[in-house]
């Protein structure tokens, strides 16, 4: 994995992905190491993040590397009229590694077809979110004890949705079964159905959340993003669509969790977070442990 970019999820093999995944559980057993030191990571976010800019830098800081790097592209020359391309051959003058968040789909390979340094694409638009995808996948193993052969329910925004593209790239890899619940205008796209039964996974779409609910090993809760829509009418027409509640969850596998990316809006009531199957703060943790595996791995250090 060394000096490799991650722009897609599918720029990792499977065998790669268990890699990241043991690399994150040492992680998470020793979290504080120097081995980042001397090491300096740009991290460039040209559109609003929370959770994926803290944890990457975190990952940093807690590893001893640097960083520098922006989180609103308004203070930066791109206000000017500076190009992506000339944005990136710069920073990477002064960086080893860059970890990018741009609204544009295809902005990372971009990036990466410039930088002379490697990418890690931290979100393009609507396309793909490969490091999210990596920890989902620790955090799912952690609660299940496998990858293996497991019954995931992706809800919501499965249309604009990176994070379940992403997610179903990565775990089309180990045998799973997807149940996609959306209203039409936020289906899942038509090409990752095609990629899907191309390769033999089996899924089922449909609108009502509560059917065969008990079966989910995973339940993966979206944000319907307003960011996405261009018509706010449409939006508002969809935006409370699914609401999970506690209640909803009686009956469900012991074992089950509810995984969302977050930020959540109302699409989790907030009764959920009580329950046992809820898991999505403690998966937000995880991105510390799946990003220091990631970053180490790039960089050559481990």
């Amino acid at each position: 994995m060394k000096n490799k970019h991650l722009v897609s999820i599918t720029d990792f093999t499977r065998e790669e992905y268990l890699r990241i995944m043991e690399l994150a559980a040492e992680f998470e057993a020793k979290p504080r190491q120097d081995i980042l030191h001397g090491y300096v990571i740009s991290t460039l976010f040209f559109e609003p993040s929370t959770r994926t800019r803290l944890s990457f830098e975190t990952a940093i800081n807690g590893l001893g590397g640097r960083v520098v790097g922006f989180s609103d592209s308004g203070a930066t020359s791109a206000s000017k009229g500076e190009t992506l391309h000339d944005t990136i051959k710069m920073v990477s003058n002064y960086a080893d590694l860059i970890v990018m968040r741009h609204p544009l789909e295809g902005s990372a390979r971009l990036a990466s077809e410039v930088s002379s340094v490697p990418i890690v694409n931290a979100g393009d638009g609507a396309n793909q979110h490969p490091t999210q995808t990596l920890l989902d996948m620790y955090s799912i193993l952690k609660t299940q004890g496998t990858l293996e052969n497991q019954k995931i329910f992706m809800v919501g925004d499965l249309k604009y949705g990176r994070t379940v593209h992403s997610l179903l790239q990565a775990m089309s890899k180990f045998n799973p079964t997807f149940y996609f619940i959306s209203p039409d205008e936020l289906k899942m796209p038509s090409a990752y159905k095609l990629y899907l039964d191309k390769i033999g996974v089996s899924y089922s779409e449909g609108k009502d959340l509560t059917e065969f609910l008990d079966e989910a090993d995973i339940i993966y809760m979206t944000r319907v993003q307003q960011e996405r829509f261009t018509d706010p009418i449409e939006y508002e027409r969809v935006k409370n669509a699914y609401i999970l509640r506690r209640e909803m969850l009686e009956g469900c596998k012991e074992k089950m969790k509810v995984l969302h990316p977050l930020p959540r809006v109302n699409e989790i009531h907030t009764d959920v977070d009580e329950s046992p199957h809820a898991y999505y703060f403690e998966q937000a943790r995880n991105g510390v442990y799946a990003r220091m595996a990631i970053l180490t791995s790039i960089l050559g250090i481990k």
